[in-house]
């Protein structure tokens, strides 16, 4: 005899890249319907305070780039499914937004391989929110007709042709999750002889109280930036027009060293293996 096993629905959502006001009003009513939410670590603990309901289940579920207490994404995909077979409502909150240099397509995967529904709900990329609290607009008239949302963590993610067609374009280049790599960056456009006039921004935890941009042409990067550590998350804006931070930029430098996004302190196990070991988010 078949079972009629009732599957509950994923929602796939975008917290924004910091500020707490910068969250969709669809993806606010969702939190506040859920059974179940699984948050990643560059979510505003405001958003959860404010949106979520007392009566949910918050699972941190956080990823933190070359450190051991980062949530595998098996773990993730378990949790989904897991909870979604229950008959629960599940948002996937995720910082930023869902599509952007995410794990979105894994997750999709796993729902669709076991025929449970969902929807993707957009939301402010921290691309756009750094540029706007920073006072850059990405493709401001005269200055850029077109951005590229990149990232370099590893060597082999850049061809080197791909690296001189960085270094000669107009266009807005946008990096994501690659301060730490941000000297290499610099190098290898340098090599392929791109403009020692042309600016360079670090957003550092835009949209949020700690936020700070530092800039610097790629003449005097040694001199102002190089070998300075960013606090995560950061963004590097490569283009014409960062030089439009100095007359438009709205909100003044923090200069705190603060963390408004705590590091990963804990790592959530497989559901397979001990899922009461969760690391849940406090309520209190």
């Amino acid at each position: 005899m078949k079972l009629n096993i009732k599957k509950g629905k994923v929602i796939l959502a975008a917290a924004g890249p910091g500020d707490p006001e910068l969250v969709t009003v669809k993806t606010a009513r969702y939190l506040g319907m859920a059974d179940v939410v699984l948050t990643d670590r560059l979510v505003s603990e405001i958003i959860l305070e404010t949106y979520v309901s007392p009566k949910a289940e918050i699972i941190a579920v956080g990823k933190q780039c070359r450190r051991g207490v980062s949530t595998p994404q098996r773990t993730i995909n378990e949790l989904l499914v897991e909870y979604a077979l229950q008959g629960k409502l599940v948002v996937r909150l995720k910082g930023g937004d869902v599509s952007i240099f995410s794990n979105i397509l894994d997750e999709l995967e796993i729902l669709k391989a076991n025929e449970i529904e969902y929807e993707i709900l957009p939301g402010v990329t921290a691309a756009l929110g750094a540029a706007a609290y920073a006072g850059i607009p990405l493709t401001a008239r005269g200055y850029s007709t077109a951005v590229r949302f990149l990232t370099y963590y590893k060597s082999d993610v850049v061809s080197e042709e791909y690296w001189k067609e960085l270094a000669e374009t107009s266009d807005t280049l946008v990096l994501y999750m690659s301060s730490e790599t941000l000297g290499t960056v610099v190098e290898k456009l340098r090599q392929y002889n791109i403009s020692p006039e042309k600016l360079l921004a670090v957003a550092e935890q835009a949209t949020t109280p700690m936020q700070n941009i530092h800039i610097s042409s790629f003449d005097d990067y040694e001199e102002k930036l190089k070998g300075k550590t960013f606090l995560s998350p950061s963004l590097v804006i490569i283009g014409k027009v960062v030089s439009l931070h100095q007359q438009f930029a709205w909100i003044q430098n923090s200069n705190s060293a603060e963390y408004y996004f705590k590091p990963l302190v804990a790592k959530v196990n497989s559901i397979t293996e001990n899922q009461n070991e969760a690391k849940h988010v406090s309520r209190a």
